[in-house]
Order: C-alpha cells, then sequence, then structure tokens
C-alpha cells in the first residue's frame, strides 16, 4: 500500500511562511500555529510543501491502508485561510453556531480573515478536536 502523498517534514515552518505574499494571510497563519502549539503542545512542522500540522495521529483502515497525519492543521491559501479539523463538524454544532463567518469542507474550515471568527470560539473547537483526535486514536 502506497504511503499518503503529503508527509510530515524538516522543512522550515518559518521559511515557508516567509515566502507568503499575502502580508496578512502570513500574520494570520501565525497566530492559528501559535494556537494550535499552545492547545496540543507540539511544535509545528510542515506537511506537504503548503500544510502546517501539529501532534499527530496513527490511522488504520479496514483496506489496510494506514498512516500519520496531523492532529491540526492550517495552510494560508489564496482563496482562504485554511484550518484543518480532521474528526469534521458535525460534533461540534454547538460551537459551529457561534464561530462566525466561515465555509467548511469535510474537514476543511475556510475563513478569509479571522476578524470574521469568534477567536475564543476557534480555540475552543481546536482544543475539542485535539481532545476528541487522542481519544478516538489513542498513542500505541
Amino acid at each position: 500500500m502506497a504511503a499518503p502523498k503529503t508527509q510530515a517534514n524538516d522543512a522550515s515552518v518559518e521559511g515557508f511562511l516567509a515566502g507568503v505574499d499575502n502580508e496578512r494571510r502570513r500574520e494570520e497563519t501565525r497566530v492559528i500555529v501559535k494556537l494550535m502549539e499552545r492547545v496540543t503542545g507540539h511544535p509545528a512542522k510542515m506537511w506537504g510543501t503548503s500544510i502546517i500540522g501539529c501532534d499527530t495521529y496513527h490511522y488504520k483502515y479496514a483496506s489496510g491502508r494506514e498512516g500519520d497525519w496531523m492532529i491540526s492543521g492550517v495552510s494560508p491559501r489564496k482563496a482562504a485561510l485554511t484550518i484543518y479539523v480532521m474528526a469534521g463538524f458535525s460534533r461540534y454544532p454547538d460551537l459551529m453556531e457561534k464561530l462566525g463567518k466561515y465555509k467548511t469542507g469535510s474537514s476543511c474550515l475556510y475563513v478569509n480573515k479571522l476578524d470574521d471568527v469568534n477567536m475564543g470560539v476557534l480555540e475552543a473547537l481546536i482544543t475539542r478536536l485535539v481532545t476528541d483526535m487522542r481519544e478516538m486514536y489513542p498513542p500505541a
């Protein structure tokens, strides 16, 4: 079984952020990275060439495919700041209704700018996400 294409690596998080052209997006990504590091207790690492993640979990599907993935992550995409919520959103309706202005994909929270969301609620969301992921995928 092939390994996932996007892997944690030793590339510089700060080096990556320095190359982000949009100054607001770069600074807002730094805010989210600090929040993730504080909540997870783990330093940020690059995942692939454009995702910054904190902490990991190991998954194994019935098909036999398995690998490691970040518990919490962020990417400064051009269209929006993308925050990875690996447990999905259905378990957090109380927080999602208070969060502010955003869009979602299956496990992606898209935010145009941090001023659009309640930062306390975002921190609570990431905190609950980390707790839930650690319960669903306990370390070996």
